[in-house]
């Protein structure tokens, strides 16, 4: 596997990161343990357990039943994008035991803490965009979601059938992922840290309560088809919000899909890359960023993911001012609709068989041109 080095700063990540101090400095906020933050983890925190008992002890009828199933996959997903994902980046709070209890929520809701921050913030947020590199971007032979993956024949349909299975996401994770990359310690150059004694204790056990909640005490009180129904339409809710979220911000028509290939001379500078590969997506609409953890932001969380997101709306302003004084491109779509209607674009050109294609999607020029540059091409 190639080894990715990025290119020095431009002076434009300065600039950036001096606008950004000076903005917590003139406003005296910090960046970190939010007010706001803690009241809206305790809102997120108790419409879950509301639920929770409600479903499992006081439901009696199977539309209540799918109804409640499919608000606690909501509050599962509300609590993965506010909660374990800020806790996840120490940008919850100064304090690192209560960054790792609010990542640790994971953990109870059937994932790995430990596991995620290796993937997510080790690789995604380092090599975004980048095959090989970036595990988020890896459907396997299921679909195809970067110009550089090999093609097969059924991923002319990807953009039909991905969506109903980005809802099998958290039953691949709580039943299979986790325990495949724990036996094999990650993949390679990548491969995942030595677990300590606490590491074990904390997989182990948020595995024992996760299975616990979603199957051993259900299952003292209702049928087993009701509790297997119950948890896959829970789980399908959760999964199908979580990914189309996550996909919103890279795999859509406006980002960038470096090749792996070009690491050889080294890459371009890390915010640089950043900003080519990440999309914000409904900026102005408030509801949606209290309820998606500012994800809809995802280039100001990418750009400072130790920052809390209640920040995000504000810092938003300044780097594209920034990008803007300094001839960097800005990628944002004004509407959660726009972005879904990209990624399904983006899903079906990625379906198509890239030698019918035509020269534009030549692979020996994707190392050196990006997709902008590509569609530029003249055709033969």
């Amino acid at each position: 596997m190639n080894r990715i080095t990025f290119g020095a700063g431009d002076g434009f990540h300065s600039l950036l990161r001096a606008r950004v101090h000076a903005y917590f400095e003139s406003t005296g906020l910090d960046r970190r343990d939010s007010v706001a933050m803690v009241v809206k983890s305790a809102v997120i925190l108790g419409g879950f357990v509301l639920t929770y008992v409600l479903l499992v002890f006081e439901v009696t009828t199977w539309p209540g039943a799918l109804a409640l199933s499919a608000c606690l996959g909501l509050a599962i997903a509300a609590i993965g994008f506010n909660i374990q994902h800020d806790g996840g980046h120490g940008a919850y709070s100064r304090h690192r035991w209560i960054n790792k209890a609010a990542a640790i929520t994971l953990d109870l809701l059937g994932g790995s803490s430990l596991i995620w921050a290796h993937k997510h913030n080790g690789l995604h947020h380092t090599f975004t965009n980048i095959p090989g590199h970036d595990d988020d971007i890896n459907l396997g032979l299921i679909g195809r979601l970067s110009p550089h993956q090999p093609h097969r024949w059924w991923h002319r349909w990807q953009h039909l059938y991905l969506w109903p299975l980005y809802g099998m996401l958290p039953i691949k994770w709580q039943f299979f992922d986790d325990f495949a990359d724990l036996a094999g310690r990650g993949r390679g150059d990548h491969s995942l840290p030595r677990l300590t004694p606490a590491d074990w204790l904390v997989f182990v056990g948020g595995k024992v309560i996760f299975f616990s909640l979603a199957f051993a005490l259900p299952l003292q009180r209702h049928s087993f088809a009701a509790v297997i129904g119950c948890y896959v339409v829970t789980a399908m809710v959760q999964g199908i919000v979580l990914s189309v979220v996550f996909q919103l911000a890279h795999c859509v028509e406006e980002a960038d899909f470096p090749a792996a290939a070009a690491s050889n001379a080294g890459m371009g500078p890390w915010a640089n890359h950043q900003l080519a590969t990440t999309v914000d997506f409904s900026r102005s609409n408030g509801l949606l960023s209290w309820l998606l953890g500012g994800l809809n932001f995802q280039v100001e969380h990418h750009l400072f993911p130790r920052i809390c997101h209640v920040h995000y709306p504000q810092l938003s302003a300044i780097v594209e001012q920034t990008c803007r004084d300094c001839g960097v491109p800005f990628r944002s779509h004004p509407s959660f609709l726009a972005g879904v209607v990209s990624h399904y674009r983006w899903l079906r050109r990625m379906g198509q068989d890239p030698a019918a294609a035509g020269p534009r999607a030549l692979p020996v020029l994707l190392p050196v041109l990006g997709e902008k540059e590509i569609a530029l091409l003249p055709s033969r």
